[in-house]
């Protein structure tokens, strides 16, 4: 679809509505099944060099779901997956869906002992294990695990299913191999498979559990259901206008939210296309948008900011991108501006939202002015049939409260941001304690996020409730700081914590790193800010840090609690 073929932002929307004119009560099987026999022949997934058909992923799925009866996987039981982002990947949700079972996708850069953790904490019974992902060595972790006298106390782990498609002598001998658990699906009819399926077609019930990171704790398995998941992906083609074809370039791992839902469960209600090239460089990345001819570009800052300053970007031919999606974290006006200038996109947006919603509860809308991209996260998603009257058509209603008193705050007020709705999970798996303390009876759940809602409906974000400090009893947001500093223009990137402070109890520390041909000393950030900010909210720390210097996560967004770490250690000597 090229730039200048396309229909306008009402008529792509009004051909979504026609075509999804009722709210299709399905599983992410059975949605999948319509998919693939709309656009059988038509690309889903290229990855590693190869191009996968909607017909091709379903047909994978068939035979591995056969392929999970005959090793007797029983409905509600539990299938993990740690491995690489893969063209099998949609094929094990969609499978295991069919079958009734619980998909548990696993952060393949976890170490042995958070693995062991969820495994264990998640009634994990099948693993779909690949052996060896970059550095890490799953398939001796794993082996290690299975011979630990405490994990087979705890596991309820019956069989290890190793993804290792070539190279055989590498399969340990207490995992499955690869050849042997596809030719299981010889020995289940089709009569048979559809038995089971008429058995899952529930739509609330549990259909993926997805762990949280876990920076401040024990990771916390997210109970997602199949509607929760569809509502969530077809509220993001609503809002996003995504039209029939549209190839979108992700380079996010498939065991996240984001990936799940933004690109493969949306791509999948229009024929749509994913490019995936998880950890690809800048000039990898351009190169994969002009072979297969992306439209979209699903990022973060930290995978946006090194491609649009590669310095062969303007050789590649990229005139069918049009659409972006930056989240994660925030972004400063002069990087929307650059994408617009370097990339040609003209439709943009971020957006906001969390594991518990599903992916993204808000996002700006398309036309939305830079400065309002870049300073508020957006308003909950258009969602047109699957939305709920009582949320004027979205599926989520946001709010804030007061974080100690949980009282309602008015219009405009800084508390800590609530949800609810039908995309908002009802709870944390085995860990009902947790779950009280985040979701109340009517159903809103404490995001953890400290943000102000303004007159329009969108939300502008200031910071995680843990991150806020206080300076000699008076309460700052970080990333209203951050706000201020990065319209500095010689700031590239930004981060604000509070440290210990024997005056004023904490203060503020900032961490900048500086675009390339400038230069920035303290006095510059502290002249720049006390023109902009209320004195105490001045950092008094500034340190000057290089790009590689960032602790990140696997999904783009700097690890803070790491930060006060670093600012401690600073502070020390």
């Amino acid at each position: 679809m090229s730039k200048l073929s396309l229909e306008s932002i009402e008529d792509r929307r009004n051909n979504i509505e026609s075509r999804f004119s009722v709210w299709s009560r399905d599983t992410v099987a059975r949605h999948f099944e319509k998919a693939s026999k709309t656009y059988t022949d038509k690309p889903f997934l290229y990855i590693n060099g190869e191009e996968h058909r909607y017909g091709d992923i379903w047909d994978q799925a068939v035979d591995y779901a056969k392929s999970f009866m005959q090793l007797g996987v029983k409905r509600r039981d539990h299938i993990a997956i740690l491995m690489e982002n893969d063209a099998s990947f949609p094929s094990f949700m969609i499978a295991t869906s069919m079958i009734g079972a619980v998909f548990i996708p696993i952060n393949s850069m976890l170490t042995k002992e958070e693995i062991e953790y969820i495994l264990t904490q998640s009634d994990t019974k099948y693993l779909i294990l690949q052996e060896k992902v970059k550095d890490k060595q799953h398939g001796k972790a794993v082996k290690e695990l299975l011979s630990t006298p405490s994990f087979q106390k705890q596991s309820n782990l019956e069989e290890v299913i190793s993804f290792d498609t070539e190279v055989k002598e590498l399969v340990d001998e207490q995992f499955l191999t690869w050849e042997t658990f596809l030719k299981g699906a010889e020995a289940v009819s089709d009569s048979e498979l559809n038995a089971r399926w008429e058995l899952s077609r529930y739509p609330y019930e549990v259909a993926i559990i997805m762990y949280t990171s876990g920076s401040t704790g024990s990771p916390k398995g997210v109970m997602l259901t199949d509607d929760m998941l569809l509502r969530c992906a077809y509220g993001t083609v609503l809002s996003r206008a995504i039209e029939e074809g549209r190839v979108t370039f992700a380079p996010l791992p498939f065991y996240h939210c984001f990936a799940i839902v933004e690109a493969i469960l949306a791509m999948s209600f229009v024929g749509g296309c994913v490019i995936s090239a998880l950890g690809a460089s800048p000039l990898k990345s351009l190169e994969l948008m002009e072979k297969y001819k992306a439209n979209d570009y699903l990022c973060v800052p930290s995978t946006l900011m090194p491609l649009l300053n590669h310095p062969r970007v303007e050789e590649f031919d990229l005139s069918n991108l049009f659409a972006m999606w930056c989240g994660a974290a925030a972004a400063p006006v002069s990087v929307w501006q650059k994408a617009i200038d370097v990339l040609g996109v003209t439709e943009m947006i971020t957006g906001y939202g969390q594991t518990e919603v599903v992916s993204s509860g808000v996002t700006t809308e398309i036309g939305d002015p830079l400065e309002r991209i870049s300073s508020r996260v957006g308003r909950p998603k258009l969602n047109g049939v699957s939305g709920l009257p009582e949320f004027n058509g979205s599926s989520v209603q946001y709010k804030t409260i007061d974080r100690d008193t949980y009282e309602d705050l008015p219009e405009g007020e800084v508390g800590e941001l609530v949800v609810r709705g039908a995309t908002v999970t009802h709870g944390y798996y085995k860990k009902p304690e947790e779950t009280s303390k985040v979701i109340d009876k009517d159903g809103w759940l404490r995001t953890g996020d400290v943000g102000r809602i303004d007159e329009n409906g969108y939300i502008q974000m200031l910071g995680r409730s843990k991150e806020m400090y206080k300076v000699s009893g008076e309460l700052v947001s970080p990333r209203e700081v951050e706000i201020i500093i990065s319209h500095h223009p010689a700031v590239e990137e930004v981060q604000v914590i509070g440290v210990n402070d024997k005056m004023t109890t904490e203060i503020g520390a900032a961490f900048i790193e500086v675009k390339e041909d400038k230069s920035l000393k303290r006095k510059d950030v502290i002249d720049w800010c006390a023109e902009r900010l209320a004195k105490f909210k001045i950092p008094r720390h500034v340190w000057m840090v290089e790009s590689s210097d960032w602790p990140m996560t696997s999904t783009g967004k700097v690890q803070k609690f790491r930060l006060k770490k670093i600012a401690e250690e600073r502070l020390m000597k």
